[in-house]
């Protein structure tokens, strides 16, 4: 629980994010699964499968594939869609908003979307509520100041705006 809102390690995905997910295990499964099992075929043809490093790689491949399947199938499962403008009652900062936070040292202003970690990239300013600024932001509103523990040290932030 950060703040009044709990997080947990729920992942939160946008409807976007959602449906680029949907599409890319699909692909995984009816394409990508097909053209493994047509290496394993090509692989078991050559012969010896205790010294054929093209089926061990195919192996290896097929289990990686696998794997990635059942987390895109769990996250999908178990990730909760978030809508809206991502600003609760009262105004409060949750999955969604977009918040202006100015450092009080040096009065640097910087603004993030706050997202879910499937969809953060900070080159894009969208940072993951499970982050340490993200953590930090939950539950906060317009006019609050907030404590960062970064690398450095702690960073001290006054929140400008939230949409």
């Amino acid at each position: 629980m950060i703040g009044d809102i709990m997080i947990d390690e729920q992942e939160f995905l946008t409807k976007d994010k959602f449906e680029e997910l949907t599409k890319e295990l699909d692909f995984l499964k009816k394409t990508k699964r097909k053209e493994i099992a047509e290496s394993l075929e090509y692989a078991k043809s050559l012969g010896d499968l205790s010294e054929n490093a093209e089926y061990h790689e195919a192996r290896e491949a097929q289990g990686n594939l696998e794997n990635k399947i059942a987390k895109l199938e769990m996250l999908l499962k178990t990730g909760a869609i978030v809508t809206g403008s991502g600003k609760t009652q009262g105004g409060s900062i949750s999955v969604g908003s977009t918040v202006t936070v100015e450092k009080k040292d040096n009065g640097e202003r910087k603004i993030f979307v706050i997202v879910g970690s499937e969809e953060s990239d900070i080159g894009d300013s969208k940072i993951s509520i499970h982050s340490p600024m993200g953590e930090a932001l939950a539950g906060k509103r317009k006019g609050d100041s907030i404590i960062v523990q970064t690398p450095r040290g702690p960073a001290d932030y006054k929140i400008l705006a939230v949409k």
